[in-house]
Formats: structure tokens, sequence, C-alpha cells
């Protein structure tokens, strides 16, 4: 066993020197991501701060088609069902990430997926002409079934495609771009440039630009070549991807890593979800995903910022410069992610969600106090924002990307699109929970609901500490064996079970080689 350790890691090293960033590897990550990511975060926040001019949209519709105003519970309940059917589109995506990156592979899977962004762009561009607040619920979800897509398919993609010790940087650079997103939409929500009466329809429409804009380059880019080798079995495709991604002709290591991945799974073929969630030898890293999952969306993230307008009121910011404050909060968030996509690979995966959970926690705790208190001690409310400041960089460099980008680190590619379901499923339905019930939880525990989310990061952040390995600069393999540590003997035994049963394999098909030569 040492000798080839030493020679594993030998051709690790090797292949860690040579992962660089080439202009083809760069302009992938950039057009996935702008195309696909980017419009995750601006449908997060689109609707912020047009809401009130939406609201009336909505009251005046129905107005007209019934001669009386809208009651204000149903009026709420619309409300929210626009701002939660988004979530509850990307749960569905989410469940339709496994059979379409399996049958049309990762890349064709983004193509097809910008037509559900262009129809929801157009719907809702023209919904106000159409005079139907229907449509603009109906493309919420739509754009949502887009986004579940998209927010699991590109980390896989640039996963697969990105060097060993590059993997974690351009991991993270999907979620720089959905806080990118984020901004723009906030900036273009300005009261001054079309966050108001007249620009509504063209804010929600633009979302269409960036799909176009994938849908015309991303063709002339490589699919994922382990999908081509070990999926399709086409190695001289995946070895012409991987020449142009790396930018040199001698990609032997690579492709005999890929093939020797593909061989371990054989006898497991590509696993469905049941599979996944039945398959002892992965119940940590499932388990794992779930709980970074829910920790991920139930700390709060989306409250903060769905309804962030309204938490800055409640701080005692003036109304006119609430907009103004979101923006500056949004400017902090892609900041922010932009330093994590530097410092992943210095100080690591572990440590990144450590501090971001950490964060998250203390200033969800101080928010609390900050908000009851700031009718009787005047400076409160400046704190209350410091809190959403640190909360909202926590998030960003630990929170918000690091998760993703440990599904793709701790899934083998067998069990990656299903792993893939699973912890976008999870992360979509917590979205819904949080973006449905929070107004209601601010209703009944007012800033108290915060402590929820508080308690939910602990939780979160402990369970990081004592389980979640350091997957930095580690292959597939070699995070897979930290696992089955995780899992104890059972997972032991049965992945020394799974090796016999490999070496007795190879050793059938050795003799078969053999006859067949003698014949």
């Amino acid at each position: 066993m040492e000798p080839n350790k030493d020679k594993q890691e030998s051709s690790d090293s090797e292949e860690g020197m040579k992962g660089k960033m080439t202009l083809t590897l760069a302009l992938v990550t950039l057009i996935s991501a702008f195309g696909s990511s980017f419009q995750y975060g601006y449908n997060v926040s689109v609707i912020n701060s047009p809401a009130p001019y939406m609201q009336d949209f909505y009251n005046q519709t129905y107005t007209d088609r019934h001669g009386v105003f809208m009651d204000k519970n149903f009026q709420t309940l619309l409300w929210s069902l626009t701002v939660s059917m988004y979530p509850l589109g990307g749960f569905f995506g989410s469940l339709m990430v496994g059979p379409l990156v399996n049958n049309c592979g990762r890349k064709g899977t983004l193509l097809i997926n910008n037509l559900f962004s262009i129809a929801a762009a157009i719907l809702m561009g023209t919904s106000e002409i159409a005079k139907t607040f229907e449509v603009i619920i109906l493309s919420r979800v739509i754009m949502g079934i887009y986004a579940g897509l998209a927010s699991n398919v590109v980390p896989m993609f640039l996963g697969e495609m990105a060097p060993k010790n590059l993997r974690g940087a351009i991991g993270v650079v999907p979620q720089l771009f959905i806080t990118i997103g984020i901004l723009i939409a906030q900036i273009l929500g300005l009261n001054s440039i079309l966050g108001n009466v007249e620009g509504w329809p063209v804010l929600l429409g633009l979302t269409g630009i960036p799909s176009v804009i994938q849908l015309l380059t991303l063709p002339f880019f490589p699919e994922s070549p382990r999908y081509l080798l070990i999926q399709k079995g086409n190695e001289e495709q995946a070895r012409q991807a991987l020449q142009r991604l790396r930018g040199w002709d001698d990609v032997d290591d690579e492709i005999e890593e890929m093939c020797l991945e593909d061989q371990s799974e054989k006898e497991e073929g590509q696993m469905s979800v049941l599979t996944l969630c039945t398959f002892r030898g992965l119940r940590w890293q499932l388990i794992s995903i779930v709980v970074m999952m829910m920790g991920q969306q139930l700390s709060g993230v989306n409250a903060v910022f769905y309804y962030a307008d309204r938490i800055f009121q409640s701080a005692g910011v003036e109304t006119n410069n609430v907009q103004y404050v979101t923006v500056s909060i949004g400017a902090i968030n892609v900041v922010m992610t932009c330093l994590a996509v530097f410092i992943v690979e210095s100080l690591g995966r572990r440590i990144l969600l450590l501090a971001g959970f950490g964060l998250c926690c203390g200033s969800c705790a101080v928010l609390t106090l900050a908000l009851n208190l700031q009718n009787t001690v005047s400076w409160m409310s400046y704190l209350s924002i410091v809190c959403v400041i640190l909360y909202i960089i926590g998030h960003a460099i630990g929170a918000s990307p690091i998760p993703f980008v440990m599904i793709t680190e701790m899934f083998l590619q067998s069990s990656r699109p299903a792993a893939f379901m699973v912890g976008g499923s999870v992360h979509w339905l917590c979205n819904f929970a949080v973006g449905l019930l929070f107004l209601y939880m601010e209703a009944g525990l007012g800033a108290y609901s915060f402590l929820i989310f508080c308690a939910i990061c602990l939780v979160t952040m402990v369970y990081i500490f004592f389980v979640v390995p350091e997957t930095k600069n580690k292959t597939f393999m070699e995070i897979n064996k930290i696992m089955a540590k995780r899992n104890k003997v059972e997972i032991q035994t049965e992945k020394e079970e799974l090796m016999d049963i490999h070496t007795i394999q190879t050793g059938q098909a050795e003799k078969k080689e053999i006859s067949n030569s003698d014949l």
C-alpha cells in the first residue's frame, strides 16, 4: 500500500503543479457563471425594491376585474406567493438535475436551461401590458426551475473541469456571480433607475439577457471531460476537451485518473437518489451535505435579502436612504465573496465554513438585542446595521459558497448528480420555507425570530467542527477515504469488501483476456 500511496501523492503533486488558469478555462467559468448563476442572484432580490409598485399593480388589476379593492390578507398571501414561488420552482429544478445532466451532459443542460429563463423574462416583461399578475407568479416558478438547475449544474460542471489545485477557487465563482446578480438587481432597482411605476416590468424582463449571451457563446466550449469519459465512454473527446482546458497536449495523467475512477465505480453504475440515501458507504457525506444546506438557508440569509428594506426601516434608517444602504450591503457581499475566491485554496474550506457560520451566529444574537433596544437606546439602530453587515460577510466567505463546493468534492462521478439533487432540493425547500414563513414569523416573534436563525447557525457550526473534514488540495478518492473513517468500522469493512470484489473482477477479466488470446 505504501509504494502506491507514494506514487499517488507524487502524481497528485505533479498534477497540482500543472494545474493553471488557462484562457479557455477562465472563459468557460465566466460564461457559465454569468449566464446561469448571475440570474439566480438577480431574481433573489429583483422584486425587493419595486415591491410597493408591484403590489399596487396587483391591487389595481384586481380592482379593475372585480370592482372592489383586494383584501389586505389576500394581498399579503399573493405577495408571499410571488416571493416563495421562486424557491419552490428551484426545488422542482433540483429534481430535474440528475436526469438532465446524465442524458444531456453538463453543458447541454445549461444550454437547454436558458429556454426557461428567456420564456420567464418575456412573460414578466409583458405582464403589465397584459394586465395579469398571475403571469408574474407563474414566471417566478419558471425562473425558479431555471435557478434550481443552474445552482446545481454550474458548480458540478466547473468542479469537474477544474484542476485539483484550482477546484475550490473556481467552485466559489458561481457564488460570486450570484452576489453580483443581487447587487445589479439592487442598483437597477433604485427608484431613480427602474424601481418605479414605469420601470419595474423592464427590471423583471432584463433577466433574459445573460441567457441569450450564454446560449450564443457556451456551445463553442468543451463539455466536462469526466462526463465524456466516465459516462459517455468517449476517451478521445475527453482527451480533446482536457487539452483545450489545460492548454497542452500531455493530459495522460488526468485521463488515467479518470479511467481508474471509472473502473472503481463500474459495479455501482449511476446512483439514483434512493440508492444514495440507502448506501451506507456514503452516509456521512449525505448527512453532511443536508446539514450544510439546511444551515445555509435556515440561517436566515434570504430573510435578510428578501426583506432587507424592512429590516433597515425597523432599524431606524430613513425611508429615502434605505435603498442606498441596501446597495452598499450588496457591494460588501460581492467584495467578501470575491475575497473567498482568493483565500479558499490557502485557508481551506473548513476554516471558512466555521468562521462564516460563527459570524452569522453572533450577528443574529446581537441583532436580536439591538432591534429590541433601538427605541430606548439611540445608537442601537446603528449596531443593528453593523450586525447585518457582519452577517453578510459571514455568509459571503463561508456559508453561501462552500457547501456547493463540498458536494462536488465529497462525491464521485457515479453519485455526484444524485448528491446535487438531494443537496439542491434541501437548499430550495428551506429557501421556500423561509420565504413563505418569515413574514408570519416576524409578525409573531418580532426581532426574536433572529434567535431561531442564531440557534441554527450554532448547531451547523458544531456539526461542521466535529464531522466535516478539510478537502483542500485532495483528490476525490482521498476525500472519500477520509469520510470512510468518519463512517466508523462498518464502512471500512464495506469499502474493503468492494475493493476485494474489484480485485476479483480484475483478476477474472485478466484471465478472460489470456484465454481469448490463446484462442
